[in-house]
């Protein structure tokens, strides 16, 4: 299988259409005789995401680049960026305004189920110029260590 790139715009006006790369992700990957864990750890990672992407960026880009061994997810926005990553990560900590709470999101827990379904993730962010977060699930249990 060659490299596979898709690419998804996420409205961050739109509540309604949040988690639409997600899925739509979820039925390829399927479609691609993906198992079912790695679709799992996918969507959650990717889900959890976007939904940032709309309560903190007002949107941004999806990239979507699947190998053989890996999936890769890049999410960059042009939002007002992380001013402590380290705090954000923090199960709980949220900066999400009240009318986004009232409607069940905003509860700190985007990044770090972001965390804990994705291999490898790594942020990076510039405060008033946006945030990049990088995630790669690997599909076959990942690269191979090295014998200690």
């Amino acid at each position: 299988m060659s490299v596979l790139k898709w690419t998804y715009e996420v409205d961050g006006t739109d509540f309604t259409r949040a988690g639409e790369a997600s899925s739509n992700l979820k039925k390829k990957l399927r479609a691609l005789g993906i198992p079912a864990e790695v679709i799992r750890k996918v969507s959650i990672a990717l889900y959890e995401g976007e939904i940032n992407m709309v309560i903190h960026a007002d949107g941004g880009v999806i990239t979507i680049e699947m190998s053989p061994d890996r999936i890769d997810m890049i999410l960059a926005d042009h939002g007002k960026g992380i001013p402590d990553i380290e705090q954000a990560m923090q199960a709980g900590w949220s900066t999400a305004a009240d009318e986004v709470r009232s409607l069940g999101f905003g509860a700190g827990m985007g990044l770090p189920n972001m965390k804990k379904n994705s291999d490898e993730m790594r942020i990076e962010s510039t405060v008033g110029v946006g945030t990049t977060v990088y995630m790669t699930v690997y599909i076959n249990g990942g690269p191979k260590k090295a014998d200690a």
